[in-house]
């Protein structure tokens, strides 16, 4: 079992926990529709980058 040779700080155990917080998600707003979406992600209507990338099918019925 392995055991440490000797007590990690309490400020080094800081350190070492200090880039493991969550950040939120980043939101881009499409230009055409206006609807608030995930960067870098399409909106699901299916616009992306003020472009409709994939046909809704729910305009089709």
């Amino acid at each position: 079992m392995a055991v440490q040779k000797s007590k990690v700080s309490r400020s080094r155990r800081g350190q070492r926990r200090s880039h493991d917080a969550l950040t939120s998600k980043a939101l881009s707003h499409d230009p055409l529709t206006g609807e608030t979406h995930i960067r870098h992600h399409m909106t699901p209507d299916g616009f992306f980058k003020g472009r409709q990338i994939v046909a809704n099918t729910s305009d089709e019925d």
